[in-house]
This record gives C-alpha cells, sequence and structure tokens, in this order.
C-alpha cells in the first residue's frame, strides 16, 4: 500500500536534510575504512584515486540517487516501480535494501566493538596496556562467544531506538547531536595528533603519491570501493533520504555539500590517524586492525591514553551510529509501504532481523571462524567485500543508467535542477556514459574476468 504523500514525512529544513545525509556518509567509512585502506593501498596515489572518483562519479550519482528519491517520494524500490512501472530498473531498488541488511548486518558487529571500547576507556580497563597486550585483548574480545554478541544488540538496539522515533525527531535531531560533535571531536584530535612529531612523515604519505602505484588496478577498485562506501551509493540511503525532501529543496548544491564535507571528514580522519602512527614507528598498512590495536598502543604512549582513547572511540561510536541510521531506514522505507507496517513495528522487526544476520559476523572470529569465503579471511571481510565490490558499484551503475537512458533527456535535466545548462549537460554524459563504463570495468577486474 503506497503511503500517500501527503502524509509522508518530511525533513524539517534544508540544514536537517543536508546533516542527515552527511551522517549517512560520515561513519566507520571515513574513519577505520578509509585509514587502513589507505594505508594498504600506498597513500598518495589512492588518495588521488579516491579524490578523482569523488568528482566523476561520485557526486554526479548522489544527485542522481537524490533526484530519483525527491521525485517519487517514495522508498527505494517504490521509487524504481513508480517511475518505471514493470521495468526490470527496480533490480536497482531489490539491491538497495538486500545492501542495506548485508552491511549492517556487519556494520552493527564493527560499531558494537567500538562501543565495547568506549565502555572499557569509560571503566578505566584500557588506562593502561593489558596484560596480554592490545592484539591480545582485541583477540580475546572478538573470538570470545557472547561478548561480541552483547555489544553488537546494544548498538543495533540504538539504532534501532532512532528510526524509531521518526524523521523528524528522530534522524533529524540525532543528526543535528551527531554531526557537529563529531565535527569538533575529529578537528581537536587532528590538531593534537599533528604535535605528534610524525606530521612530517604522515603529510607526505597522504599527499605525495608513488605513481608507480597508479599501474595497481587494485589501487582503482579499493578508491571506488571507498568512494561508494563512504558516499553510501548504491545502497539506497539517498535515495530514500531524497525521498524526504520536498520540491523547494535543491539538489546540485546539497550534493556538492555533503560529498564535500565527507571527504574532507575523511581527510581529517587521516589527518588525526597517521601523524600519530608515523610518530610511534608504527606501519600504515595495519589493515582493520589499526583502530582497535595500534591506536589505544598510541594513545597509551601519549601519557593520556584514558582520556584519548574515550574520545577516539566515542568519535567513532557516534559516527558509525548516524551511519547505521540511514542503512536501517532504507529498509524500514520498504517494509512500511510494502506490507502497510506502522513505523515503529518495522524498524523493530527489521532492525532484529539485521541483529540475527550479524551473527555469523560477530562470531566469525572465534565460534564460526570457518565461515569466511570469496578469498577472504573473516566472515565480516566477506559481508564487506560482497556490498563494497559488488553490491554498491553495480547498484549506482544501475541508477547511473536510470537516469541517463531511463528517463527522456529534457525529464533528467529538470528533475535534477540542473536543467539545459553546460552543467547539466555535462552531469548527464557522465552519468550516461562515464561513470557505467568505469564501474563496469573496475567490476570485472574485481571479479577477474580482466586486470
Amino acid at each position: 500500500m503506497h503511503q500517500p504523500e501527503s502524509t509522508r514525512e518530511h525533513w524539517g529544513s534544508r540544514l536537517g536534510f543536508i546533516l542527515a545525509a552527511m551522517g549517512s556518509a560520515v561513519g566507520l567509512g571515513n574513519i577505520w575504512r578509509f585509514s587502513y585502506v589507505t594505508g594498504e593501498n600506498g597513500g598518495g596515489a589512492f588518495l588521488l584515486i579516491y579524490l578523482v572518483f569523488i568528482a566523476l562519479i561520485g557526486i554526479p550519482i548522489l544527485i542522481a540517487e537524490l533526484t530519483i528519491g525527491r521525485k517519487s517520494q517514495s522508498d527505494v524500490v517504490g521509487s524504481f516501480t513508480k517511475l518505471a512501472p514493470g521495468k526490470p530498473w527496480v533490480v536497482a531498488g531489490i539491491m538497495g535494501v538486500a545492501s542495506a541488511f548485508i552491511i549492517l548486518s556487519f556494520y552493527g558487529v564493527i560499531a558494537g566493538w567500538s562501543v565495547f571500547y568506549f565502555f572499557q576507556y569509560v571503566i578505566g580497563n584500557l588506562n593502561t596496556e593489558p596484560a596480554n597486550g592490545y592484539g591480545g585483548f582485541f583477540g580475546a574480545f572478538i573470538s570470545d562467544s557472547f561478548q561480541p554478541l552483547f555489544w553488537q544488540f546494544l548498538f543495533m538496539a540504538m539504532t534501532i531506538g532512532v528510526v524509531f522515533v521518526g524523521i523528524k525527531k528522530g534522524i533529524e535531531r540525532a543528526n543535528k547531536i551527531l554531526m557537529p560533535l563529531l565535527a569538533i571531536l575529529v578537528i581537536g584530535l587532528a590538531l593534537y595528533s599533528l604535535t605528534l612529531g610524525g606530521t612530517k612523515e604522515a603529510l607526505r604519505f597522504m599527499f605525495s603519491p608513488d605513481w608507480s602505484a597508479l599501474t595497481e588496478p587494485k589501487v582503482y577498485l579499493a578508491a571506488l570501493g571507498q568512494a561508494f562506501f563512504s558516499l553510501s551509493l548504491g545502497m539506497g540511503a539517498l535515495i530514500t533520504y531524497g525521498s524526504y525532501l520536498k520540491k523547494e529543496h535543491k539538489l546540485p548544491g546539497a550534493a556538492v555539500s555533503v560529498a564535500s564535507l565527507d571527504t574532507g571528514f575523511a581527510i581529517v580522519a587521516g589527518l588525526m590517524i597517521f601523524p600519530a602512527v608515523f610518530a610511534f614507528g608504527v606501519a600504515p598498512d595495519q589493515g582493520p586492525g589499526l583502530a582497535f590495536i595500534i591506536l589505544p598502543g598510541i594513545f597509551d604512549n601519549l601519557g593520556m591514553g584514558q582520556l584519548f582513547g574515550l574520545l577516539f572511540f566515542l568519535l567513532l561510536s557516534a559516527a558509525a551510529l548516524s551511519s547505521a541510521v540511514s542503512l536501517l531506514e532504507v529498509a524500514v522505507a520498504y517494509f512500511i509501504r510494502k506490507f502497510d507496517w506502522s513505523r515503529r513495528k518495522a524498524a523493530v522487526i527489521v532492525g532484529g532481523i539485521i541483529f540475527l544476520l550479524g551473527i555469523p559476523s560477530s562470531l566469525g572470529n572465534g565460534v564460526w571462524e570457518d565461515l569466511a569465503f570469496f578469498g577472504q579471511e573473516t566472515m565480516i571481510d566477506s559481508m564487506d567485500f560482497i556490498a563494497s565490490n559488488i553490491f554498491l558499484p553495480l547498484g549506482g551503475m544501475i541508477i547511473a543508467m536510470f537516469v541517463g537512458w531511463g528517463w527522456k533527456k529534457a525529464d533528467a535535466l529538470e528533475e535534477s535542477d540542473l536543467g539545459d545548462s553546460f552543467i547539466g549537460k555535462v552531469w548527464l554524459l557522465v552519468i550516461r556514459f562515464i561513470a557505467p563504463a568505469a564501474i563496469f570495468v573496475i567490476f570485472l577486474s574485481t571479479i577477474g574476468l580482466i586486470g
């Protein structure tokens, strides 16, 4: 049953929407994932390719997603069935809902780790290095048969609580608190990190590309996956958030604002982490354990480990919550329309299902450690691979092609607020040809057909 537009919830203000869209984009992808993926892929070369993908592919698809959502005033599946009834474009919407389930199932696990670490700093358990070292402490925690589940459940309960309340009172209000808090925390920690003695090496690593890395296909794949993961592209979050926009809200400026702020946040997060890493002689390619093993040791060496650890994991947890809310909203909005459920019923049931789907990822480092597939080491890596390298790029490609080819040229330009301008024509060119081709080539490299 379609929710009438007259009764559909909307954002209270343009600022509220931008902060909510930022909240969707700014999350673990900017802090936990960006830092270790940058470290694993050569620093400056990866960052350069990442910025190019954000500008050439990310922003155009972001505008396309918001355009679809605002025009349809429906969830991600309903958007395609409404705008192109009976046509196969709806597969992009189905992939979006599937992506929300897949990503949040493992995202909630990692976010739960972050909340656990924050709590450990609050009670003083990580004031000094544990007897078994930070690596041993982290390993014992994630391989436990109960603790990861408990903290995953707690985080998912917080996420469900925000979505349960609604658009204005829940999601918009939460992001009006979380986004300024995140900005203050990340800038403050970055400024302090730049005083630690590793600044020169960190700046060289981040901003002086090793040009030989540009010949590595995996760097392009990692950069594209990070761009999609970080901007929440291809997963339906921005179509869903765009559907709560009123017609008078203009899209291009909002899209550029969200992408610019999100990218700036990721770079500042790098400036928060890498100077500290280099100051203490740690290699930057430490992988996913960078945030949970390496950084606590660095905080300890600073002499104020509890304060910095507490602030960092508060930052990580708050960023995770803002993104998790947008992922849950994708699926909840679909179930509200599809089954005519109330928001509260949909939030609890869908959130509960996602928690259950996350149990293999939660126990995949101990009890069920043989569950990994696609050549990945853990269940979390496997789910991340499926989402970041398959579902999100393909979903983004179909969305781009739908706006570029599924609509008339004049309609696409009008609905996007770009009009028949030079920028509008360039956007349409990117959406029709450049973005789909680039994504498809890199996708073929992902599955081993080229490269």
